[in-house]
């Protein structure tokens, strides 16, 4: 079926025709199916999130009805929600077809929805984009951990705005994005060291003098810094670096440490900037949780903060951290693979594999939930070590920037709390659980199953959990989910909006 195209994929496919023409056929391919993406996470955010329209949801075998206030009816089919397949095309609201997700919010008529509609459509856009420029034919399994997180395309599981990358023209996207695979040149913004905040190391080389030098993503200094004083094009010559997946952490291609540049823009949810306090406490955060790693019998790895600096505000600052890559053997063939593309793996399509995972990944995350820090254990933050035969071996754990840290737990177990307070510290349970049990359990686990049957089953064999006061509420209750689509449909409310879904050990 042929449907109008939204003001935000004409906008994609008329740039295309300009920047980069041979890609302009394979975007209009691929729009069908990104409009499916977009939409069948945008049905399970409304058949499960606490969205204060939906009067009432009737399953029934089939689908779904919500009842909305005003009356109106919207059906679809059944909701998986932990399925990362395209599985639903087609919304009725009031008996009216609706294939697009933007189209969809706009019609539904709900506070905030125009903008949030918007939002939809440019996610959709630019996941065509994606979509359009991956190569045709199958590629090696990749080398490196860089290349493997180019292999995500698609990004963010779950959340309807996947791929929104407002700010970014379609050039911009192709030049910065990881999934295009781009080389990105890095600036250096020389910089007074008395107007610097600077935690851990800092580099002789990125010094000059009595001036610190502060890597610069590209697109940071064409329309954040320019804003600000600062001429683009007198920030000093960087070092190439190829993208991760969070699209502004980059791993150089001389190799070293990884870094993430402030880039304030909103990717899915947040704004992408780099806050003093994360200055501030990330040497202290990062020298805890070596400390908290020997507890855990080397099962578990958490990739050293080496150094981070701030110019005092959050548009110029950076973090150097360690790759991933040091905690792998290579001579005796181990990789590390981060866990987001663990759904596509050839090597971890095996039922026995994905419980061998689960196993390692609960039992490693309870134990240092127990222990007193709730990691924040999505697909992005997690990697897993691969022995040379592919058997799961152990974690590594990257950005320490959003865990939360319990000073009751830690001082149960006899372990020194870090010098830090703020929103990183909390021994709320909930706030702990949520934490945890959000990112690991309905985003990492259950993306790598794919549906609820297939996360039953390997929550099911992923048996010897340790027996932990958290273990319980893991077995026995709904699972907590970031109610991603509520968050954005409420803007003035701060923090994490939360909703609840099935649990599969649980019934329910």
């Amino acid at each position: 079926m042929n449907l109008p195209h939204s003001p935000a994929e004409e906008a994609v496919s008329a740039e295309l025709a300009e920047v980069r023409p041979a890609l302009a056929g394979p975007y209009g391919a691929a729009l069908g199916g990104a409009r499916a993406a977009v939409l069948t996470r945008l049905w399970r955010a409304l058949a499960f999130e606490p969205l204060p329209w939906v009067v009432r949801r009737e399953r029934g075998p089939d689908g779904i009805t919500l009842l909305l206030a005003g009356g109106r009816r919207l059906e679809g089919p059944a909701a998986d929600p932990y399925t990362t397949a395209a599985t639903v095309d087609e919304l009725l609201l009031d008996g009216v077809s609706y294939r697009q997700a933007g189209r969809l919010m706009s019609a539904l008529g709900v506070p905030h929805g125009d903008a949030f509609a918007a939002e939809l459509d440019d996610s959709t856009a630019s996941l065509a984009l994606s979509r359009a420029g991956q190569p045709a034919a199958p590629e090696p399994e990749p080398g490196t951990t860089w290349e493997w997180e180019q292999r995500i395309v698609d990004g963010h599981p779950y959340h309807p705005n996947c791929r929104s990358r407002p700010g970014f023209t379609v050039a911009e996207q192709l030049a910065y994005a990881p999934e295009h695979r781009p080389v990105v040149t890095l600036g250096l913004a020389a910089v007074a060291a008395t107007e610097c905040l600077v935690a851990g190391g800092w580099p002789a080389e990125l010094r000059d003098g009595g001036r610190i030098l502060v890597p610069v993503h590209p697109w940071q200094a064409r329309h954040v810094l320019k804003q600000t004083g600062r001429d683009p094009d007198a920030l000093r010559a960087g070092y190439a670096a190829h993208p991760l997946m969070s699209l502004r952490t980059l791993s150089p291609v001389s190799g070293g440490p990884h870094v993430k540049t402030a880039l304030s823009t909103r990717l899915t949810s947040s704004v992408r900037d780099i806050s003093g306090y994360s200055i501030e406490t990330a040497a202290a955060v990062s020298a805890f949780a070596q400390e908290l790693c020997a507890r855990l019998d080397g099962r578990l790895h958490i990739t050293r903060t080496l150094g981070a600096v701030t110019a005092h505000t959050p548009d110029l600052a950076a973090v150097l951290r360690e790759p991933p890559e040091v905690y792998a053997d290579a001579a005796a063939g181990e990789r590390v693979v981060p866990v987001a593309v663990l759904a596509d793996a050839p090597f971890a399509r095996s039922a026995a594999w994905r419980a061998g995972f689960a196993r390692l990944a609960l039992s490693v995350c309870l134990r240092v939930l127990d222990l007193g820090v709730a990691l924040e254990a999505h697909g992005q933050n997690l990697l897993v070590v691969l022995a040379a035969d592919d058997a799961p071996v152990r974690l590594v754990y990257r950005d320490l920037a959003d865990i939360r840290i319990s000073p009751a737990r830690l001082a149960r177990h006899g372990l020194p709390v870090p010098p830090v307070s703020g929103r990183l510290v909390d021994d709320d349970v909930t706030v702990l659980r949520r934490k945890l049990f959000g990112s690991l359990l309905t985003g990492a686990l259950g993306a790598t199953a794919g549906s609820a049957a297939a996360f039953g089953d390997m929550l099911a064999e992923a048996a010897g959990l340790p027996v932990t006061a958290d273990t319980g509420a893991l077995l026995g209750g709904p699972l907590p989910t970031k109610a991603l689509t509520l968050m954005r449909l409420s803007p003035g409310v701060p923090g994490d909006q939360w909703a609840e879904l099935p649990n599969p050990l649980a019934g329910g």
